[in-house]
């Protein structure tokens, strides 16, 4: 278990961290290398309703707040990034980290399949993320999508550099999962009402046609094996990692032809590194600088099932302690905070 210790101030977290779900914060917890009691001196704004996590990762104090229980979406997401921003000032940057659902490439496009890593990466004219239900213009006939602020440029020379590592060592995401099961093995256990965090196994990893139905029940059982995509077999059940656009808005999607009618809504340059579909992080890249980290948990469809949302949750987690440590804890102290940068209240 990671000692618990309090630090002299508040001034001293530089990092915010948000988390939608409750298994999304759980992973957070459980990834931390040390957990914080609250800081001395620290206040909270009369206006802030959020409740904090405070914890170290490698060099960087970091807080995370989740979003409460039962809200879900861009506005919820937005007014708990805002929260945190009233009552931790100095905070330079966020991580949005979770869940969110894959979008098959499947004719000469990245593989993605549950478990897997997204992260959204500037692509173009796009910052990395695009909200979908945000109609700013028709041109030509096509409505087009709101392009939203890339990450900061700290986070995106980190990228770089973890992309570069990668090429010559494999990633710590498996090991790091590994130790978090070992920690907090009641994580680890699988239960009818929680599969846990671990890996669901890849008989349940299982990709339908876009026109096929889910024909009842939690599992896909009963679907038809003929409407089921063929893909090669991995060597490994670790998560592989990907980056591209991320679509976000406020509908939960969960049909094959809402997903690609998402797609048809992006530009044809675009469509192609679209690689996720999620619901909060259009809520915050304009107001609360960050990189968006998403787990894939299913693809969007009719046979969507919470089977892979607590290992996406922890997959997610563990590729960001793995991105935090190629951060430089003094270049983040010398980066704007972010009450300077978007004027505080």
């Amino acid at each position: 278990m990671p000692m618990r210790v309090q630090l002299n101030s508040p001034e001293e977290y530089t990092i915010g961290w948000i988390a939608a779900l409750p298994h999304e914060r759980a992973a957070a917890t459980a990834i931390l290398d040390e957990e914080h009691d609250r800081p001395s001196g620290f206040e909270q704004h009369k206006h802030d309703t959020n409740a904090y996590t405070w914890g170290r990762v490698g060099d960087h104090n970091i807080v995370v707040a989740s979003l409460p229980a039962g809200e879900y979406g861009l506005t919820a997401a937005a007014t708990t990034a805002n929260s945190l921003r009233f009552s931790l000032p100095q905070i330079r940057f966020g991580l949005m980290v979770g869940i969110g659902a894959g979008v098959p490439q499947l004719e000469d496009g990245a593989d993605v399949r549950l478990g897997d890593i997204v992260i959204s990466q500037p692509q173009g004219t796009s910052g990395g993320v695009v909200q979908y239900d945000l109609v700013k213009a028709k041109q030509g006939g096509r409505f087009l999508t709101g392009h939203l602020a890339m990450p900061p440029e700290s986070l995106r020379k980190a990228l770089s550099k973890l992309q570069a590592e990668h090429e010559i060592r494999d990633s710590a995401v498996p090991s790091i999962l590994e130790e978090m099961l070992f920690r907090y093995p009641k994580m680890a256990k699988r239960t009818s009402k929680n599969p846990g965090y671990a890996h669901q196994g890849i008989e349940n990893d299982r990709l339908f046609k876009a026109p096929s139905q889910h024909l009842g029940g939690i599992s896909c059982r009963e679907c038809r094996d003929t409407d089921e995509v063929s893909r090669e077999q991995r060597d490994s059940v670790d998560p592989e990692i990907h980056y591209g656009i991320i679509a976000s808005g406020n509908t939960l999607v969960k049909s094959a032809d809402e997903r690609e009618e998402i797609l048809q809504r992006l530009p044809v340059d675009e469509r192609s590194k679209c690689l996720c579909i999620e619901m909060e992080a259009a809520g915050l890249m304009n107001s609360f600088p960050c990189m968006v980290i998403r787990g894939i948990c299913d693809y969007a469809d009719t046979h969507k099932n919470d089977t892979w949302q607590r290992y996406a949750a922890a997959t997610a987690a563990a590729f960001a302690k793995e991105f935090l440590r190629f951060i430089d804890a003094g270049e983040i102290q010398r980066e704007t905070m972010i009450s300077d940068l978007l004027g505080s209240s």
